[in-house]
């Protein structure tokens, strides 16, 4: 199969690209590099730079590559930025999206997969987060990958265009190639392993009112090789579908920063805060527990 990989020179995007070429597949990858970095495409996939906001550079894509299916990853995905600027992730994502579901469709493609988001759930009832959870996105950004999700929805029913959206939190970890590489960094982990490394001098944690036991909220990682072997399988199913990928298993930010504090060599300057946290940042209500960062 030859699929299309929108955002493949991005974090999560390149090792699900590396996946897909170890299976045998013929990858093409569409990205404007503003996150994303040349370096990080397989050198076994196809390079296109370009803008999912460029109609005629879609058009000019499908035709040369004819994709089979689209693994869509392309797309701004902090939702802190999204609170402080709405209509960069609301317009662009939604239009660029729009732009590549019409292209989708007029070149005849059978297989959609979306990356969405978790931030989906801005207060959910249940943890672990049930299928069922009643969707109230917790921000622009989550918004905007609901309204994907929507028309998402149509494109099956009226097209046929098989999809699945698959919802999760904070991607983590790297594989034997390619991993995290931010500028700048603003992902709990590859920060915590820079101070452990000396080449930062802290880590910050924002808000401790958080109930929890040190008071620092609680967060949800999925390995990034799991999450791609998620949508390489969501790729070959025959139905539409929704899913929540999640762990069990989750981390209070304080016990995250003291594995730093166990790392070979290093020696923490302040064992345990010794000043009052950074009020919480902005779009994190009072009680919620994570955050979507990729």
């Amino acid at each position: 199969m030859k699929i299309l990989v929108t955002g493949g020179a991005g974090y999560i995007g390149s090792i699900v690209v590396e996946q897909l070429i170890a299976r045998g597949e013929q990858v093409v990858v569409f990205d404007n590099l503003y996150q994303g970095h040349r370096a990080a495409v397989h050198p076994d996939a196809a390079f296109v730079q370009g803008d999912l906001a460029d109609r005629a550079a879609l058009d000019a894509l499908f035709t040369e590559h004819r994709p089979e299916g689209i693994m869509h990853f392309g797309f701004p995905y902090l939702v802190g930025e999204s609170m402080q600027n709405p209509f960069l992730y609301i317009g662009d994502n939604v239009t660029n999206g729009l732009n590549l579901l019409q292209a989708a469709v007029q070149h005849d493609v059978r297989r959609f997969i979306l990356s969405s988001t978790a931030n989906l759930f801005d207060q959910p009832e249940h943890m672990p987060i049930a299928e069922t959870e009643r969707i109230v996105p917790g921000s622009p950004y989550g918004e905007s990958k609901f309204i994907l999700e929507r028309l998402l929805h149509w494109m099956d029913r009226i097209y046929g265009l098989r999809f699945a959206a698959l919802r999760y939190f904070n991607a983590c970890g790297a594989s034997a190639e390619r991993g995290e590489d931010h500028h700048p960094e603003l992902h709990l982990i590859p920060i915590i392993l820079e101070v452990a490394r000396g080449k930062r001098a802290k880590v910050t944690i924002f808000g401790d009112d958080y109930p929890t036991p040190d008071g620092t909220c609680v967060r949800d990682y999925v390995h990034v090789l799991d999450l791609a072997q998620a949508h390489i399988l969501a790729l070959y199913a025959s139905t539409a579908a929704a899913a929540i990928l999640q762990s069990r298993q989750r981390y209070r930010l304080q016990r995250q920063r003291s594995c730093r504090d166990r790392a070979p060599g290093h020696r923490p300057a302040h064992p345990r805060r010794d000043r009052p946290a950074p009020p919480r940042r902005s779009g994190r209500a009072r009680g919620q527990q994570r955050r979507h960062p990729p």
